[in-house]
This record gives structure tokens, C-alpha cells and sequence, in this order.
């Protein structure tokens, strides 16, 4: 399919802004991907152009039944001029299940990861190589079809647009101030909360909105059903330290398997430190603080890596984790998964793919 790849390279390129200056999100390559699909066709028309608006008819489907999935990856530079990708194929993997719950036509694994390949070839002097920064990398799949009815789309576009980025919170790899929802839901089992979905972030917006109000930075969901159950925060999934053993609440239909996720969850049993997934209610997780027990606290995921949780408030009942500072495991955590990333450490379990990129 991408033997019939086409490259058409911009005539004007962008000035590429500061290093201490990118924040997350508000800068773009020069270039982004596009391919086409068609039912009775398949995928088809693979080709990268300038970064540009797109343009679609009022009545795409994506607009009106939110059809739409994405994904969230990263490149990084290396200090030798390597670009190392983190595991792009559990990213692609996921947006396959992803896109089997929302009912869009599954997308060919190895040649979109040979499109994000052909991508970074275009567009490698985009990558950041000062300390914390990288490149993120956001695929995405819209529904296209100007059609009104409530049915799966007959045609997409699957897109690859790039944003060189620094810290993804303010605050870097200084704990954060977590809020614990417990008015508004998320995602139920057998909703779509384990699918990567816009629907999934609009639907907790408003929460975000009340936490940030109150001093927060994210906000931690509990289940739809009990409202006791610890799922996950709004950009992370999220472990605790509790005497010794690491918990995460288990996968259970409305948690996102998060790639970061999976991934310490190797690195911890790697290094024979006992993790457990399983449900973990907030009553037991403030119970453990008040026995002493609970020792950190911290989120992961593609943007942030490793952030750790300093304070939960939960229904005004505020919880201080470590002194409200970094916890051992926590940085050594964060420094090891960094340093696989960008090549300063080994990478004893083969999780970065080299993008081999030559000049265009």
C-alpha cells in the first residue's frame, strides 16, 4: 500500500521555536500524513503534504455520531543523531481495538508505522533534543462520510500530525495535586472509557474545569457504578506504593490499557519489586495512609511519562503522599524509562524502535 506513497514538501518552511518555550501541543511540523478509506476499496492515496487545514463537508459523520479515534506516541532524539521510537506498535495495536468498538475499519499495523517512519524522515529537524523534550506523534482517524443517519462511516481519513513538545504539566517531575471525582462519570464496563476516543475527554471536561478551579491539576476518576472503585486520572493511569507492594487497579472494560502502563508494569517485575492489579477503593487507599502505609503515589502515560501525585482530595478530605514530595521509586521510575527513551540507558527489554531517517 505505501509503495504508492507521495511526498510533497513545503515551500515555506515554519521557524521552529525555542526549546524552553514549547509547552505541550501548540507547535506543528511542517509536514503531516494522509490516507484515504473507502468502503469497497479499502485504505488507499498514502501521502505526507504541508501541514494544513483540512477540509470537510458539514455533514461528516465525524462531526454528528463522534466517530473518531487517536492515539498518543513519541520520537526522540538520541545523542549520537539516532531517532528512537517507544513500542509505536502497541500504540497501533491499540488503536485497532479502539477502532472495533467504534465500528472503523481496521488500519494495516506495519504500514502505519511505516508511514510515522517515512513522516520523521520529512520532518527529523523538528525533534527536540534538549533535556525533557521530545517529539509527540498524534494518528488519528476521522469519519469522513457527508452523510446524516446514525451508521458506521463508508469513509475516513487516517492522519499523522507531529508537535514538538517539553513537559506536559507545569510542574514536570514535581508531584501533582490530584482532584477525586465524585459527582460526574466517565465511562462504564462496556462503554467505550477502554477505547481512545474523543467522546471519552469530552465527557470529563466539566469535571477538569471544577478541579482546576479548586487548585487541581487532574482529576481522579472512581466507577461509574459504585462510585468507590479508583479507575484512572484524565491523562493517566495510576499506581500506588502501599508497604512494599505496587497496586494498580486492574483493566475492567472501562480503564484505557495504557502503553506506559504495561510498560512499568514490565520494568517493575523486571526488577522484582511486587505489582499487583487488582480494584483498589479510595476508602482503602486513605485507610492505608492513615496506618502508614502508603508510601507514594504516582500517574503515568505518553505525555507526562511519570508523574507523581503529592495530594488527593477527595470530597474535601485532603491527603498529603510522601510529604507531598517525589518518592524513591517514583524518580527512579522516571529516569529509567527517560533514559531508555532517548538512549542513555540500556533497554534490557527491546521496547525502542530506531526510525532509521536519511535526509529527504
Amino acid at each position: 500500500m505505501l509503495q504508492s506513497l507521495t511526498i510533497e514538501l513545503t515551500k515555506t518552511k515554519k521557524q521552529q521555536p525555542p526549546a524552553d518555550q514549547l509547552g505541550f501541543g501548540n507547535y506543528y511540523t511542517d509536514h503531516m500524513f494522509i490516507m484515504d478509506y473507502e468502503e469497497g476499496k479499502g485504505w488507499h492515496s498514502p501521502r505526507i503534504v504541508p501541514y494544513q487545514p483540512i477540509v470537510l463537508d458539514p455533514a461528516a459523520k465525524v462531526f454528528h455520531y463522534g466517530q473518531t479515534i487517536f492515539e498518543g506516541l513519541k520520537a526522540y532524539k538520541t545523542d549520537d543523531g539516532r531517532v528512537l521510537l517507544f513500542r509505536p506498535q502497541k500504540n497501533f495495536e491499540r488503536m485497532n481495538r479502539s477502532n472495533e468498538r467504534l465500528s472503523v475499519p481496521e488500519l494495516p499495523v506495519d504500514d502505519a508505522i511505516e508511514a510515522l517512519k517515512q513522516l520523521l524522515t520529512v520532518d527529523q529537524d523538528w525533534i527536540p533534543s534538549a533535556p525533557g523534550t521530545s517529539l509527540y506523534i498524534r494518528p488519528f482517524i476521522i469519519a469522513t462520510q457527508p452523510q446524516l443517519g446514525v451508521a458506521p462511516s463508508t469513509h475516513y481519513y487516517f492522519m499523522i500530525i507531529m508537535s514538538p513538545v517539553g513537559a506536559y504539566y507545569k510542574e514536570g517531575v514535581n508531584p501533582v495535586k490530584i482532584f477525586v471525582e465524585s459527582d460526574y462519570v466517565r465511562s462504564v464496563k462496556g462503554g467505550v472509557g477502554e477505547a481512545k476516543t474523543a467522546g471519552n475527554y469530552a465527557a470529563g471536561l466539566k469535571a477538569q474545569e471544577v478541579a482546576k478551579e479548586k487548585g487541581y491539576s487532574q482529576v481522579l476518576w472512581l466507577d461509574g457504578v459504585h462510585r468507590k472503585y479508583i479507575e484512572e486520572v484524565g491523562s493517566m493511569n495510576v499506581f500506588f506504593k502501599i508497604a512494599g507492594t505496587v497496586y494498580t487497579p486492574a483493566l475492567n472494560g472501562s480503564i484505557l490499557a495504557g502503553v506506559t502502563r504495561g510498560s512499568i508494569i514490565e520494568l517493575l517485575k523486571h526488577w522484582n519489586i511486587p505489582v499487583v492489579e487488582r480494584p483498589i477503593t479510595i476508602e482503602e487507599l486513605y485507610e492505608a495512609d492513615r496506618n502508614g502505609q502508603l508510601e507514594e503515589a504516582f500517574g503515568t502515560g505518553t505525555a507526562a511519562v511519570i508523574s507523581p501525585i503529592g495530594e488527593l482530595n477527595w470530597k474535601d478530605d485532603v491527603l498529603l503522599i510522601n510529604g507531598g514530595n517525589t518518592g524513591e521509586l517514583s524518580k527512579k521510575l522516571y529516569d529509567t524509562l527517560t533514559g531508555i527513551q532517548v538512549g542513555k540507558l540500556p533497554d534490557p527489554l527491546g521496547w525502542m524502535v530506531e526510525a532509521t531517517v536519511v535526509r529527504a
